[in-house]
């Protein structure tokens, strides 16, 4: 099993905890990311997890995150310091697509 953490919009912080940030889950099976839409607060943490057999990224079209390529059963985890939106696909399968919208 993988396991990285990245910080969107600051430096990496593997070891801080932000004050309230809470924990989602974006799981990938059947070629898609489910839940394909979600909407969080600046400060929580997503981690995509790869319940295919074949490989995925979550990768953000214009480069703020890339959860580098996930085997099966591995994960990575992104947090979401700021507000926006951010609309992704996998690397892979550019068909396979998700929003996160961050408040």
């Amino acid at each position: 099993m993988t396991f990285r953490s990245l910080l969107i919009a600051g430096a990496l912080l593997a070891s801080t905890t932000i004050a309230n940030a809470a924990d989602h889950v974006v799981t990938i099976s059947g070629f898609a990311f489910q839940p394909a839409n979600l909407t969080i607060a600046a400060g929580d943490r997503v981690t995509f997890v790869n319940k295919d057999g074949a490989p995925h990224t979550a990768t953000h079209k214009n480069g703020a995150f890339d959860t580098g390529r996930l085997a099966r059963s591995a994960q990575n985890t992104v947090t979401f310091a700021s507000s926006g939106s951010f609309g992704y696909f996998c690397k892979i399968h550019p068909k396979m697509k998700g929003q996160i919208k961050v408040n």
